[in-house]
């Protein structure tokens, strides 16, 4: 049998994890209700905290709930910003999967071009585009500065993204990565914080009922 002549499976479970440097927090939120992000926001100033936080409890708790509510709104795998010692958030990332029932992934040729298209900003000059193979699967990496429209349309910012797609090749599910960032002053730091960050990451077949799929397939 041939990938062209057997469509995908109908479902597809997976799982993704990250193996997070110091700094990274975790801001996932099942429902993406504001009474999770308040007890996710707790829990996590609670336990930064004890490790001397140098700011008030009510900046980086106020920050965190206002980020896990707007990057959880469309309901990501993943959701997480990079803070620093200081509680100064520099970047967002976000991790979800894209398929379309029957129908095969597209190949890394007809993805890179969606890459380059958003909803509410434009690429500005040109973009850094590359291939590269992570331990999660082959990629394609895309970086690029962006005018993002501003709220109510009115005006625009300079802000400055990359993007990921990988292709698990134990999963027909395109993950896409995104991460995302407004200082652009320390662009350097946040692209080499993200690219190790992606590097860490890990896609996991599911069974149906969550269970791990050994990359056998539990073939003895």
């Amino acid at each position: 049998m041939t990938a062209s002549s057997d469509p995908p499976p109908l479902d597809e479970n997976w799982e993704v994890i990250f193996e997070f440097q110091p700094g990274w927090i975790d801001l996932t939120i099942q429902e993406g209700t504001k009474a999770e992000a308040t007890a996710l926001a707790t829990e996590v100033v609670n336990d930064l905290n004890p490790r001397g936080l140098a700011i008030e409890t009510s900046a980086p708790f106020d920050d965190m709930f206002r980020r896990a509510v707007r990057l959880n709104r469309d309901m990501p795998a993943l959701a997480a910003a990079y803070y620093t010692e200081a509680g100064e958030a520099l970047a967002d990332l976000m991790v979800d999967g894209y398929r379309d029932e029957g129908v095969p992934r597209p190949s890394a040729e007809e993805v890179t071009p969606l890459m380059l298209q958003w909803g509410n900003a434009r690429v500005t000059g040109e973009p850094q585009i590359t291939r590269l193979e992570l331990p999660a699967g082959p990629a394609v990496r895309v970086q690029s500065m962006l005018k993002v429209r501003r709220w109510l349309g009115f005006g625009r910012k300079l802000t400055e993204c990359i993007r990921y797609a990988v292709f698990p090749p134990d999963l027909q599910t395109l993950i896409a990565v995104t991460v995302h960032w407004e200082k652009i002053a320390r662009s350097e730091e946040i692209t080499a914080l993200a690219d190790e960050a992606v590097r860490s990451m890990q896609i996991n077949p599911l069974t149906k009922d969550g269970v791990p799929i050994p990359a056998d397939g539990g073939a003895e």
